[in-house]
């Protein structure tokens, strides 16, 4: 794998264990402000349950992304699990989006983002030679 793979790779890993910490930390420990600021208001308390244990799971697939960025090709199971979550994500949204459960403004950056992660990580993907793929 070249050094500018290696690098882009690092980089995106890097931008989205931030965005996913971030993410975490809002759903784990402001959730009902987290969710007022995009117009979801007035959620039940029983809500920071599910949100919390969200919040876990980013902040898990953050820490991923911070082992990816400290070795890339150690890691590449972190890589194919993000690739997984974002396409799982996307198509959630889309769907709720599409049966109008959430507004497009509401899901704001889960529009886009899942679908830019899956490309960042596709196009930097570490590839290995079959000769040296575990068996």
């Amino acid at each position: 794998m070249s050094k500018r793979r290696v690098n882009a790779l690092k980089g995106t890993a890097l931008f989205i264990g931030i965005v996913q910490i971030v993410l975490g930390m809002g759903y784990l420990f402001a959730p009902q402000a987290f969710h007022a600021s995009v117009g979801l208001e007035n959620l039940p308390d029983w809500a920071g349950w599910p949100m919390a244990m969200s919040g876990a799971r980013f902040l898990l697939f953050g820490f991923g992304m911070i082992l990816v960025f400290r070795n890339p090709l150690g890691n590449r199971s972190w890589v194919q699990a993000m690739i997984g979550v974002q396409l799982i994500d996307w198509i959630a949204t889309i769907y709720y989006v599409a049966t109008g459960v959430v507004t497009l403004s509401q899901v704001t950056t889960a529009a886009y983002l899942p679908i830019l992660f899956i490309v960042m990580l596709l196009a930097t993907h570490p590839r290995v030679r079959p000769e040296y793929a575990q068996r």
